[in-house]
Order: C-alpha cells, then structure tokens, then sequence
C-alpha cells in the first residue's frame, strides 16, 4: 500500500497483519480521491475506523490543512503514527485511540468542526446508523461538509434523518456514499 498523489507520493506505508483491518485498495483510494479532490485543499479531515492511515494520510498528502485519525486498536494508531512520521505529515495529524461513537462526542465538546468526514466501518458492525447519528449529535461536521461512507457494493445503506445521500459510486468490490446535512 502506498501514497498515491502529493507531498507523499509513492512512499510505501505499513499496514496491520491479520484480519484486523481491511486495507482499502490502491484502486478504490485512487477513485475515491478523484471525487475528493476539488474539496481537499486546506479541509479538517476525519478518518474514522482508520486501519492504517492511509485514507487520512493520502488527504494530508495532497493537501488537507488537518486529519484526525480514530482507531480503538492501539495496534492500528501505532502504525498510523509510523506512517505519518515515515511520510513527514505528523505535523498536521491528530492520533486517537479510541471508540469512533465517544471519540466524536469528545471532538464535539471541543468545537472541532470537519470538512470531510470518511468512515469505514468493519462492514458486518452495524456502524453506518449509530455513528451517522452521533455526528449529528455532536455537530462535527462543518455545514458545507460532507460524510463519506464506504460499504460493500451489496449493502442497503441506512437512511438517517438529517442526512441525505448525495451520490454513490460503487469502486470495485465497495461502493462510497457520499451524505450531505439535510432531509430525503
């Protein structure tokens, strides 16, 4: 796995072994930051359930101002907080270990605010609703702001009151949903 675009590119990043995490491919990254990339200059960007880093870290890599990485495996931010020193963008990365749900409920008593919010979940958890919910409770995202939610190509994703699905683009063996404030 490696930074696809920007400050970073082609630098090899570590992963977790095991099945503890499921790396997004180089292909889905490379589709997905096609669609973010005329949002990602100078965004707070929030990766929950981040594994590795990489999602957070290819956006810092092409030019995010902030990324907040949240993972509850001490396993997993270890490694982030190797990958961010490896690509020299720990300056501007924040590394939480901790439950994604109370994790946005502390950004949001800190009046953090997010440009981009991507998320993805172990996709047999039962995530998508409970944290869509607590991002609204908590108000961290910004209001031009957008989640992006990454499932498998053959789920029916929820429908949340105070989000509307804005598009979906299926990228391989997942589809990105792409929620936006506001009612269906």
């Amino acid at each position: 796995m490696r930074v696809i675009a920007g400050k970073a590119r082609r630098l090899q990043l570590k992963t977790i072994e095991g099945m503890e995490t499921r790396p997004t491919t180089d292909r889905v990254k490379e589709t997905l930051f096609n669609m973010l990339n005329p949002d990602l200059y100078d965004c707070c960007f929030l990766d929950l359930f981040s594994g590795s880093g990489a999602i957070g870290i290819e956006a810092l890599s092409r030019g995010a101002s902030k990324a907040v990485f949240v993972d509850k495996s001490k396993a997993c931010t270890d490694v982030i907080k190797a990958n961010l020193k490896f690509t020299r963008l720990e300056e501007d990365a924040e590394v939480i270990t901790g439950g994604v749900l109370e994790t946005i409920a502390a950004l949001g008593n800190r009046n953090e605010r997010f440009d981009i919010i991507f998320m993805d979940p172990p996709y047999a958890g039962g995530f998508y609703e409970p944290v869509l919910k607590e991002i609204l409770n908590a108000g961290i995202l910004s209001e031009e702001g957008y989640v992006v939610a990454e499932s498998a190509n053959d789920f029916d994703f929820p429908k949340v009151a105070g989000f509307k699905i804005n598009k979906e683009r299926k990228c391989g063996p997942a589809v990105m949903t792409f929620l936006f404030l506001g009612e269906e």
